[in-house]
């Protein structure tokens, strides 16, 4: 695979989900495995509307390191810069399932994960820097060699192209808020898209207030901020100005992986240089037909069913 359109780097799994919702996992009788983590995810996702897409991640010498790969190739993204560790098991994801909102999530990845196991002295920086898309996200920071190795994949793509980092704040992943801010605010100094809901937005710069964390990002050198309110949207905010954008019907079936497809939706939208509300209301649909389903990685749409789900909404 050459001319890589988006490279994603950070978080892999395989997601356990049970076939039995509103129960708790000690009396679920069946589950699937999917495909997971952030930004994995996000590349199959941008894979889906037929850009070259590679994810930069590490897993174990076992069968789900082997079910990746596998996943990878079927869903069309590269797995040229997976690599495996030896003595750490791939990771498992499990969760709950009770919608509307509620879907706990139970990450089997301690004390370490072979992704957080990304060294710098590994990665390809001209593949880095010449991809049209770079996404990087916040739990590549958490632990190290991973955050050096994001940190020094940020500072050698320079702010070149479309670079993104996913505030992705998961506080299982770290001590405390405070150990977090700094890395995020140092990673910020290197992208030129931010991504991140309220909560996230409170980590990275002292704000869940959606306008003024915009404000904020975009006062750090962002060029275009984005921040997701649950039920009430999204907010983004680019050189143009503040666009309000209501979410996308959906009757919830899971709502893990929305996110991911928001993201792979946003690559879409900004490699096609579309006006920010069309880039946005691409990504709510997106979201939300993933939202629709049980799976995540294999419920990633194609622009067709965007398209369709943007009608079933109104405005085409």
């Amino acid at each position: 695979m050459t001319g890589l359109e988006v490279i994603t780097m950070g978080r892999v799994s395989a997601d356990i989900y049970p076939e039995q919702a509103g129960v708790g996992l000690e009396d679920v009788t069946s589950f699937r495995k999917f495909l997971g983590g952030t930004a994995t995810n996000v590349a199959v996702a941008a894979a889906r509307y037929g850009h070259r897409c590679a994810v930069i991640t590490r897993v174990g010498e076992d069968p789900f390191g082997r079910y990746v790969r596998q996943a990878l190739a079927s869903y069309g993204v590269s797995d040229m810069y997976v690599t495996e560790v030896p003595g750490i098991p791939t990771p498992v994801t499990f969760c709950e399932i009770f919608p509307p909102d509620h879907f706990p999530i139970y990450f089997y990845r301690f004390p370490t994960a072979p992704d957080l196991q990304i060294r710098a002295d590994e990665l390809d920086f001209d593949a880095i820097r010449d991809a049209a898309i770079f996404w990087v996200t916040v739990t590549g920071l958490c632990q190290e060699p991973s955050r050096s190795a994001t940190l020094a994949a940020l500072q050698a793509r320079g702010r070149r192209g479309i670079t993104v980092l996913d505030l992705d704040w998961r506080p299982v992943f770290w001590t405390s808020p405070r150990e977090a801010a700094p890395l995020v605010r140092a990673a910020l100094a290197h992208a030129t898209v931010a991504v991140g809901n309220q909560e996230e937005c409170q980590v990275a710069v002292g704000t869940t207030e959606p306008a003024a964390a915009a404000a904020a990002l975009r006062g750090l050198g962002i060029t275009l901020a984005v921040v997701k309110q649950g039920p009430r949207g999204v907010l983004a905010a680019d050189h143009a100005g503040v666009v309000q954008v209501p979410p996308a019907p959906v009757r919830v079936v899971n709502g893990l992986g929305a996110g991911d497809a928001f993201g792979g939706a946003l690559c879409h939208g900004l490699l096609h240089r579309w006006e920010t509300r069309r880039t946005i209301r691409f990504a709510n649909a997106a979201g939300a037909i993933v939202a629709g389903q049980l799976a995540c990685s294999d419920a990633m749409p194609a622009e067709d069913e965007v398209q369709r789900k943007l009608e079933e909404a109104g405005g085409g």
